[in-house]
């Protein structure tokens, strides 16, 4: 009884949260309230599912590459579906968040910032996947719905001989500014409003809460490294729009 109490406690406040969520946005007539549901259950079969998995793979580089591998391939394919830029979009997506996630991956392992080993690149590779897919989404949705917006300031400057670049770059110098902010403002704010995962996680792995400290630091640096690369990749390669978009809210 004592090892199921903790699994009933869990599974009754998950419920209790899920139902306070729903019902707010029913009450506030929020489209689609029943994601939350959805999206809950999903997450604890996936997160059942990775914690089996996860038992067997983590002290093997091998399974721990493979393991990455698959949950990028899952990132992109859910950030083509979420921006709506279908099979068509896989391509920049796949270049742009490859590219944010090696780099960081590069810079923490070579400098020694962290220890080179599979779960601590199953760790902070994940964090980078999870970050990357939301930065990539966010940019391409804001990018497409500014140029819808602004079309005819867009149809200006392609009026006078601009290239489709040149005539939203500004565009997307806004998008990507706007992707970024939660990031740059979890960062500004750690330790004073926000108690990051990574912090609280080393804290229960027995971690000092200096090392603790160290290591969230290397995560937040390198999500923004991330993102950054990831957005600004992501618009260099599909930016250049020469017809007005279909209206992404209505797509």
């Amino acid at each position: 009884m004592d090892a199921i109490l903790p699994w009933l406690t869990t599974a009754l406040a998950v419920v209790i949260l899920a139902t306070i969520a729903t019902t707010v946005l029913g009450a506030a007539r929020v489209p689609g309230p029943w994601s939350i549901v959805t999206a809950i259950a999903r997450a604890v079969v996936q997160l059942g599912l990775l914690s089996l998995v996860l038992a067997g793979i983590i002290q093997d580089p091998l399974w721990v590459a493979v393991g990455l591998t698959v949950m990028l391939v899952a990132a992109i394919w859910t950030a083509a579906r979420r921006s709506r830029t279908g099979i068509r979009g896989i391509g920049p997506l796949t270049a742009s968040m490859t590219l944010g996630l090696l780099a960081v991956m590069a810079v923490v392992f070579a400098t020694g910032a962290v220890d080179f080993s599979p779960r601590y690149a199953l760790a902070i590779g994940g964090i980078i996947i999870g970050n990357t897919m939301t930065v990539a989404v966010v940019t391409e949705r804001l990018y497409r719905q500014s140029v819808y917006d602004h079309w005819d300031e867009v149809e200006g400057w392609l009026a006078v001989g601009a290239s489709p670049w040149e005539s939203t770059r500004e565009l997307a110098r806004r998008s990507i500014r706007v992707a970024l902010l939660p990031s740059i403002d979890q960062t500004r704010t750690t330790g004073i409003v926000v108690l990051p995962g990574a912090f609280v996680g080393a804290i229960f792995a027995g971690a000092s809460p200096f090392e603790a400290g160290r290591f969230q630091l290397v995560v937040l640096a390198g999500i923004l490294a991330a993102g950054s690369l990831t957005a600004v990749t992501l618009l260099r390669l599909t930016g250049g729009i020469a017809l007005k978009p279909v209206d992404p809210a209505q797509s």
